[in-house]
């Protein structure tokens, strides 16, 4: 792997007036699931939204992602933490694997506390599929509250 990764985010369409503050912010610093980018230089070559459910953009966006030099997709946090969370999840990420041959992470910046009290107090991610799935995210306390 080179030293230079390039990226994109896709976001919940839900979120698609996003500016994109908290993954912006948490590339910069290298938390949530930007921590496996310590030791890289990271450029952002593609931001979109998942064009709503069922993600018919999912079909169609990796592709010029891909066109555009990009190694890893990024599926962001807005997915997980979302009411409900995206149901659709691990299909998106095996669509973009498969079909473009992209290397693929769920999340992008730390669960913010809010969310993590909710869902826990809702049992949403009481499963080893969606402990897996935001164990990249899921941070301490302190680091959660920072993204409130």
């Amino acid at each position: 792997m080179s030293d230079e990764i390039r990226i994109g985010i896709i976001i919940c369409d839900r979120y698609r007036g996003c500016a994109g503050g908290k993954c912006l912010r948490a590339l910069n610093n290298r938390e949530g699931a930007f921590s496996i980018y310590n030791d890289k230089e990271v450029k952002l070559v593609g931001y979109t939204a998942c064009g709503g459910c069922p993600g018919g953009n999912i079909e169609y966006a990796p592709e010029e992602m891909k066109k555009n030099g990009v190694d890893v997709i990024h599926l962001a946090t807005g997915l997980i933490v979302g009411y409900p969370p995206c149901p659709r999840i691990t299909q998106f990420r095996d669509v973009i694997k498969t079909k473009y041959g992209l290397d693929v992470v769920i999340g992008t910046h730390p669960i913010p506390q809010n969310y993590y009290d909710t869902h826990t107090a809702l049992g949403t991610w009481k499963s080893s599929k969606w402990k897996e799935i935001i164990q990249p995210t899921l941070a301490d306390e302190n680091i959660r509250l920072l993204y409130d």
